[in-house]
């Protein structure tokens, strides 16, 4: 079996329990933060990959780091993993927990490119009217890229939608250019 299918499996497993607990959200921040720190601190990553630290001695320690900021059900949840030596699994975990949970609220999250800063109001006009468009509630992630000149460009999974100034002057300067060579 693949990684990706047993971090499917794990945060399938997660979300159960989030749902029981009534924390999905919450759970999918905490997963969130170990697999940036994972990612970002090497003292961390060592930690967790070291074969020279016995599982329980890992779940110890964190259990002391973590203590009672996290609930009990998600620290059995992160013993788990690590017992059953998953645990450089958490990132993908993370990922698929958060895909579930978008599923589920039917949720998409698309990444935004504009020219200029957008006001609150006109952000969420875009969110509203990109929500129409995808028929699912939009989480944007905003960016700036001044070099686009106006307009937006929206990138959702593979599918990039550019709406840019700078693409329509391209494609005006083409048709310009293939009218003047025939």
């Amino acid at each position: 079996m693949n990684d990706e299918r047993i971090g499917r499996n794990y945060a399938e497993a997660l979300l159960t329990l989030a749902r029981k607990d009534g924390e999905q959200e919450e759970w999918g921040a905490l997963m969130d933060a170990i697999s940036v720190g994972m990612r970002e601190d090497h003292t961390l990553r060592t930690f967790l990959e070291s074969p020279k630290l016995s599982a329980t001695r890992k779940v110890e320690i964190l259990e002391k780091a973590m203590g009672r900021r996290v609930p009990k059900l998600f620290m059995r949840f992160i013993e788990t993993v690590i017992v059953k030596r998953r645990q450089m699994l958490i990132p993908e975990i993370a990922s698929e927990y958060r895909r579930l949970i978008d599923d589920s609220e039917d949720r998409v999250h698309v990444n935004v490119t504009v020219a200029r800063e957008l006001a609150g109001p006109e952000r969420d006009a875009l969110a509203r009217q990109l929500g129409r468009l995808f028929g699912k509630r939009v989480v944007p992630h905003m960016s700036l890229n001044p070099a686009i000149l106006g307009g937006v460009i929206v990138k959702v999974g593979d599918t990039v939608m550019d709406g840019s100034v700078r693409r329509r002057l391209a494609s005006l300067r083409q048709r310009m250019l293939a009218t003047v060579t025939r």
